[in-house]
């Protein structure tokens, strides 16, 4: 029971914080969206996975196949992983902390959240952490499942993206006018972003058992 008490208690074994800052700059709020284009296409470069393929269909057409992710590749190969040898590569997932990490820089820079332009490599104000797990203590059959069971993730994701993207119209409209981020709109979109972080640590980086809990903190 202590045992139990004491896992309940633990922080979540994936977390994000991102500091707040005011007066953000009116400029860069402004053109944002133009600004994030080369960033973009960066991260775009550091997730694609291989060329693109052809295929022929049933009416002998020849069509084209996009490329996985580095991330789902990485993903399903672990899974694989922990299922046959109970282990979890250490550089496999230093690997996918820091594609986080950069992921995330983005996303708050999209989101309006900081000024800094995302860092390929420092840390800036965002602040994810991901615990490296012991393969040995994962359900080992587990990991075939997980995307499954997170289906009510999804679906509470999908409206709370949605609500994030106004929130941030509507931050991009009080920045322009007041030069400050709302602070009730920040602490909203921060935690949809902590929401999806611990969703796809669970179902998809595979940190952990621990089932994601319905909530932004």
């Amino acid at each position: 029971m202590a045992n139990t008490s004491a896992q309940t208690l633990a922080p979540y074994p994936a977390r994000l914080e991102i500091d707040y800052k005011g007066p953000l700059d009116r400029l860069t709020t402004l053109l944002r969206i133009i600004w994030a284009i080369p960033i973009l296409i960066i991260l775009s470069l550091v997730t694609a996975s291989g060329d693109p393929t052809w295929t022929i269909n049933e009416q002998g057409q020849r069509v084209r196949d996009a490329g996985g992710s580095i991330g789902l590749s990485i993903g399903f190969a672990t899974a694989l992983m922990i299922v046959f040898r109970q282990r979890y590569p250490r550089w496999w997932f230093d690997f996918q902390l820091a594609l986080a990490r950069f992921s995330f820089r983005v996303y708050s820079y999209l989101a309006l959240l900081r000024d800094e332009y995302p860092s390929t490599e420092d840390e800036q104000a965002v602040h994810l952490d991901l615990d490296y797990p012991d393969a040995r203590q994962l359900n080992r059959w587990l990991p075939l499942f997980k995307w499954l069971l997170a289906i009510p993730h999804y679906i509470v994701l999908v409206v709370l993206v949605v609500f994030a993207f106004v929130a941030t119209i509507i931050a991009w409209f009080a920045i322009l006018i007041t030069g400050s981020y709302p602070r009730g709109l920040f602490d909203f979109v921060v935690g949809v972003g902590r929401w999806g972080l611990r969703v796809a640590a669970y179902a998809f980086l595979l940190v952990t058992d621990r089932y994601p809990p319905f909530n932004l903190a």
